[in-house]
């Protein structure tokens, strides 16, 4: 005895049909249809997207020469190589 067999589902789908209406009911399954198109479309563009790698966030090391001051590199005037 069970809630199971076909007659208890047919029972509830007519209560679902009674509450909701039919129109209603297919009314939902079309909004949940056009959903899972929309989810299967996100899917597929996000693997078409390729992220790409990350920027280095370190700055290379400056000259060993070389100086910054307020924001400017300064070059050290002893050095004979530089002009």
């Amino acid at each position: 005895m069970g809630f199971g067999g076909y007659g208890h589902w047919l029972i509830v789908l007519l209560i679902v049909v009674v509450l909701f209406g039919k129109g209603r009911i297919s009314e939902m399954m079309g909004d949940f249809g056009k959903g899972i198109k929309s989810f299967k479309q996100g899917l597929n563009e996000s693997e078409e997207v390729k992220p790409q790698a990350p920027a280095s966030q370190i700055p290379p090391p400056p000259a060993a020469n070389s100086a910054t001051l307020n924001g400017e590199t300064v070059i050290d005037a002893a050095d004979p190589k530089q002009p």
